[in-house]
């Protein structure tokens, strides 16, 4: 092979080499951007779990009162049921039809 063939042979590849490296840059900034994209979308999907678990945290401390007072609602109506029931002639519960 002569030295001229084989110059141009040198060169169809480093040409060759040179468009793999670039396409090597194009996939490694399409793979940033992607990352920096999925980062960003990760701290929106925190924080709204973050809100959404203070929430529920609000939630529970407000069912557990309202628990509360409708135990102490229920409490009290059955007070009153046994003290109507005590007075039989004085106190009648009436359904209007």
């Amino acid at each position: 092979m002569k030295k001229a063939n084989l110059e141009v042979l040198l060169e169809d590849m480093n040409s060759k080499f040179d468009l793999v490296l670039e396409g090597h840059e194009v996939l490694r900034s399409e793979i940033q951007e992607l990352r920096r994209r999925n980062d960003e979308r990760f701290d929106l999907f925190d924080f709204k779990i973050d809100t959404l678990s203070k929430r529920v945290g609000d939630l529970d401390g407000k069912v557990e009162t309202l628990d509360k007072k409708v135990g102490k609602i229920a409490a009290e109506l059955s007070a009153h049921r046994a003290d109507t029931e005590a007075h039989p002639a004085a106190y009648r519960v009436m359904e209007k039809e």
